[in-house]
């Protein structure tokens, strides 16, 4: 196996630090290393895999499409995007949508939109946006200009102004940073690889509040976050609200293919015209075609519900382990954040023994370890994967002579 990953390590730029195993085939929310050994799948790459890897139905219709057209260019209609937008404008509630391919595509197209929208709508001389700190909506120059992460921008300036960042989750603080010159604010309504921080409850329907007052967009990043893993359709479905536009990806290529999309309201949209946006690949016949049995899949198969359900167990298991090595659990469906107390492992040394254990997750922010399942997960598995995690954390304690005690931690449930 080593002499497989060396191989790769040789000619593969070194932007990622995998764990020590190379995969080779996946199935449901397993996935096989080349030497066959079996795994529980904690992290379906981000949400890009909340159907399960090599799901029939996905794969039954990427094989049919590829037959018949997959790239015929949006120089031409096809009969594969019409249902595609559709089903995307109805899942959404919004009007209109625009396809792309990854999700930092569909962020970049989001900003495009704002911006012309505060020019020609609002009348902006300089619009401007207003994020969150500790957002991640990509890895583009100029998504990386507000992000406030110094890893995402060490080195690659000069940066794109336009900017002003607020602390996730205070209402004050993003009524502070809007001005007269704001045309938008772009938000996740979890924060993702800042280590699935949740917002206050009440924080999405007061910012919906404010954008209407001071008339400026609402634009929210549900790439990770959308399409079932919370619970929801879509995390701001929890607060009832409804945005100027919405930014899809990850789960929403099948597991298959990289497929995004920002879905808007009529009036936001409309500031795109022939020759203003485009993608040679973005909205093709094949990606059209798996996007939509993506979605169906999803209603199909209850999956939404599947994610809520299954959340609550996975959040009611996790706040009933008594370990100080385990300082908080916060998330919301099958999406939860462990935060590890570094004074006894780091989060990747926490990965790492879950793999040695037979289960794949991966950290983020050093302390922070992802729990994320495909949403088609047993039970069962769901329970084993949980099982390995609160072993490994009885295993960091012994060394010490440390036992299990009482939670020092906040735990939030779905």
């Amino acid at each position: 196996m080593m002499g497989v990953a060396s191989g790769g390590s040789r000619y593969c730029a070194r932007n990622y630090e995998p764990l020590p195993v190379v995969l080779a085939r996946g199935e449901g929310a397993h996935l096989w290393d080349v030497e066959g050994r079996r795994y529980v799948d904690m992290m379906s790459a981000y949400s890009a895999v909340s159907l399960g890897h090599a799901h029939p139905r996905i794969i039954a219709r990427l094989t049919e499409q590829a037959r018949r057209l997959s790239v015929p260019s949006r120089a031409y209609y096809d009969d594969r995007l019409g249902p595609f937008l559709e089903e995307v404008c109805k899942v959404t509630g919004l009007d209109v949508a625009l396809p792309m391919n990854s999700g930092a595509e569909a962020v970049e197209t989001a900003i495009k939109a704002a911006r012309r929208w505060g020019h020609r709508v609002k009348g902006l001389q300089r619009p401007e946006i207003v994020v969150a700190s500790g957002n991640f909506h990509g890895r583009t120059t100029t998504i990386i200009s507000f992000s406030s992460e110094p890893e995402y921008r060490d080195g690659f300036g000069p940066f794109t102004p336009g900017f002003r960042a607020a602390a996730f989750g205070d209402l004050a603080a993003m009524e502070a940073a809007i001005t007269p010159d704001t045309a938008a604010v772009l938000v996740e309504p979890i924060q993702g690889e800042a280590g699935i921080i949740v917002p206050p409850h009440g924080w999405l329907a007061g910012l919906r509040r404010l954008c209407d007052q001071r008339r400026v967009l609402l634009l929210l990043d549900e790439i990770q976050s959308g399409l079932g893993r919370t619970g929801a359709w879509f995390a701001f479905q929890h607060e009832n609200i409804r945005p100027d536009g919405v930014m899809l990806g990850k789960a929403l290529g099948g597991g298959v293919l990289p497929v995004s999309a920002f879905a808007a309201r009529q009036e936001v949209m409309d500031v795109f015209t022939p020759g203003s946006h485009g993608s040679t690949f973005g909205g093709n016949s094949l990606a059209a075609a798996v996007g939509l049995e993506a979605l169906h899949v999803i209603r199909d198969e209850g999956l939404v519900e599947r994610s809520r359900q299954l959340g609550e167990h996975m959040f009611r298991r996790l706040a009933a382990i008594h370990s100080p090595a385990l300082k908080e659990v916060r998330g919301r469906g099958l999406w939860a954040g462990a935060e590890i107390d570094p004074q006894f492992a780091s989060a990747r040394e926490v990965c790492e023994r879950l793999l040695e254990n037979g289960v794949l997750s991966n950290a983020t922010h050093h302390t922070v370890v992802r729990l994320a399942p495909p949403l088609v997960i047993a039970r069962e598995d769901l329970d084993f994967a949980i099982d390995r995690f609160e072993e490994v954390l009885v295993e960091i304690l012994e060394p010490r002579g440390q036992r299990a005690s009482a939670p020092g931690g906040l735990f939030v449930a779905s």
